[in-house]
């Protein structure tokens, strides 16, 4: 690509730019044996596959529909772009025989309660359980939370914990997790927001694991009106308040948001400020304090690398309240009415515009972006960050 006249990106090298006059240019992303180009200039996408094709065995697909396994759709009027997986979802609850269950409106209820001591304890337990998918029906669901379902990872993660020895109530909990999608399997990602801007907030769940007592964390980031990163763990060390996690964590966030703000830049989109959002005060003011008394200098020292971000003002941390924070979806269980206010914020979409409005049929037609692919083409990997530009 580079003697075409492309840059690779520094942050990501499987993208790669080349720019023309007046802030033009286009954009090509690779993986594995499948290309996406994204420009302003038709004509010059046009030639690009043109040289490509020249030189490379090559099958032109025509508009992109569909990129590793989630389908896009766009309203180019109203300035919309959709990322769906309503298809691949039907699958799995076709696959595990769960299409005719009863939906439920959340992905994780109070009432279970996981742990090592409901894992099977006697060979004829084991066995039983043996018989069961578990570990292929995780799988599936892991894929659909890291490419379009953000909302479900804080209970994939509570699932995944157990995989080498499920038992009965795990299942459970796995099969809840897909009636849930059984109901929800039409909600999607919807990208296209007046301010094209990235925000990113955390959130900490104090010692909510029930085995090892640690803490469960979570960050997203949104852009054009949708989450394009997110991240939902247990933290990996044992902090003693929720001030030290919520610390903590906007470190491991603060990276993450430093790496998307180079992205962004590379490819020509800046913003004056990038702002990343706590719920809690007192982690504000630990974050933006230079100096280590006797309560923090036990405290990795890692982590106090979120001190010089800040004073280098290259992100700014800032309070936002509890109930306006989206990230608490991915850090405990909550109660429908408070999870659908999350679900909202982070661009979860349930409807889709009428196909008169957007002048295809059914939404199969695609956007005018341009998607190569040699033949054979296989499908998708597991990734939880996200750009689809104009």
């Amino acid at each position: 690509m580079l003697e075409h006249g492309f840059q690779r990106l520094e942050v990501n090298h499987c993208v790669y730019i080349k720019r023309y006059d007046q802030g033009k240019h286009i954009i090509l992303l690779l993986y594995v044996d499948d290309m996406l180009n994204v420009g302003h200039d038709k004509n010059k996408i046009n030639r690009l596959k043109k040289d490509l094709g020249s030189k490379f065995a090559m099958k032109a697909l025509g508009p992109a529909q569909q990129i590793l396994g989630m389908r896009i759709m766009r309203d180019r009027k109203n300035k919309r772009l959709w990322l769906s997986q309503e298809k691949y979802i039907k699958k799995v609850l076709d696959r595990f025989n769960m299409k005719d269950v009863k939906p439920v409106g959340t992905p994780l209820a109070a009432h279970f309660k996981l742990s090592t001591e409901l894992c099977p304890s006697n060979n004829k337990e084991k066995e039983e359980m043996s018989k069961i998918p578990y570990a292929s029906a995780v799988g599936s669901l892991i894929y659909a939370m890291v490419c379009t379902r953000p909302n479900i990872a804080y209970s994939v993660g509570v699932v995944s914990r157990f995989l080498i020895n499920p038992g009965k109530q795990h299942w459970q909990v796995v099969k809840w997790i897909l009636r849930y999608l059984k109901g929800a399997s039409h909600y999607r990602l919807c990208f296209g927001h007046d301010e094209i801007v990235l925000e990113g907030f955390i959130d900490v769940d104090m010692a909510r694991d029930m085995d090892t007592r640690k803490s469960t964390t979570g960050y997203l980031y949104i852009f054009a009106g949708a989450t394009i990163s997110w991240v939902s763990r247990l933290q990996r060390m044992l902090a003693l308040s929720t001030t030290e996690e919520e610390y903590i964590v906007a470190t491991e966030a603060c990276k993450e948001m430093l790496w998307i703000k180079r992205f962004l830049g590379e490819i020509g989109i800046k913003q004056d400020k990038y702002v990343l959002y706590c719920d809690n005060q007192s982690a504000i003011h630990l974050a933006k304090n230079p100096t280590f008394h006797s309560k923090t200098k036990h405290i990795d020292l890692r982590y106090h690398c979120i001190r010089h971000v800040l004073e280098e003002k290259q992100l700014s941390l800032e309070k936002i309240h509890t109930y306006r924070n989206p990230v608490d979806m991915l850090t405990k269980i909550l109660p429908q009415n408070k999870y659908e206010l999350c679900r909202g914020m982070i661009g979860h979409a349930q409807t889709f515009p009428d196909a008169s409005s957007i002048n295809v049929t059914k939404y199969d037609a695609p956007p005018n972006d341009l998607m190569l692919t040699c033949p054979n083409t296989s499908e998708c990997t597991n990734s939880n960050t996200f750009f689809f530009l104009s």
